[in-house]
């Protein structure tokens, strides 16, 4: 090999090797925006109210997601994951409201989109309320958002993580994790939909003083009839 054709295999493996960086930082920059999300769509009540979900003992029963507000509004947790462990970290801290949201009438639900083995079951310690299925997961919609494997570079997703580990939490890789899932807080009735929040990324959290104060928005039925 002469030195010409030296200098020109060097230059383009050093060309290569620079394009291949480069192509790199790009996807780094381009997966910490979120210009690839899934734009989320709001939900409304009239959706929501015609979600079917069904209980998880035996006889499993079926009814309507509206059931769970009508009377008295709700916190409902729409769960990533049971065994993800910011899906326990984001349900502990929504349980650390329940004496609260109990002084307000205001119960606390959670939905998972499948049941496996005992995930539901190992989910329960760290969440206080009620869960239910929601097998069409309607709850993670109407548009469905995912997040794969462009989470394990976003900045925020690394933040997330240790912040939960520092904290204690664990989990495991069961069912479907790539939904992502989301809080809502609704009124009594047809009051609406007081606050929603969809996960964008993984372990992204809801704020409990947002929640909280959605909550003592709700005015439950019973006091809306004696006050009429």
């Amino acid at each position: 090999m002469s030195f010409l054709d030296l200098n020109f295999f060097s230059f383009g493996m050093w060309s290569l090797t620079a394009g291949a960086l480069g192509a790199a930082a790009l996807s780094l920059i381009l997966a910490n925006t979120d210009l690839f999300l899934t734009k989320s769509v709001d939900a409304t009540l009239d959706f929501l109210e015609e979600i079917e979900l069904k209980t998880l003992n035996d006889p499993q029963k079926t009814f309507k997601a509206l059931e769970l507000w009508k009377k008295h509004g709700a916190v409902i947790m729409a769960v990533r994951r049971p065994g993800c462990f910011w899906c326990r970290e984001e349900a502990a801290e929504l349980s650390s409201l329940k004496p609260q949201l109990d002084q307000l009438g205001v119960p606390l639900y959670a939905v998972v989109k499948e049941n496996i083995g005992s995930e539901v079951e190992n989910f329960q310690p760290y969440f206080k309320g009620k869960i239910f299925l929601d097998e069409k997961k309607k709850f993670y919609g109407p548009q469905k958002r995912k997040m794969k494997f462009m989470g394990l570079i976003r900045l925020g997703v690394w933040q997330n993580y240790f912040r939960a580990r520092n904290q204690g939490f664990s989990g495991n890789l069961e069912g479907e994790g790539f939904i992502l899932g989301g809080v809502y807080v609704i009124g009594s009735g047809k009051q609406g939909i007081l606050l929603e929040h969809r996960e964008k990324e993984f372990g992204d959290k809801v704020n409990l003083a947002s929640v909280l104060r959605a909550a003592k928005m709700i005015k439950s039925q019973t006091s809306t009839s004696k006050e009429e």
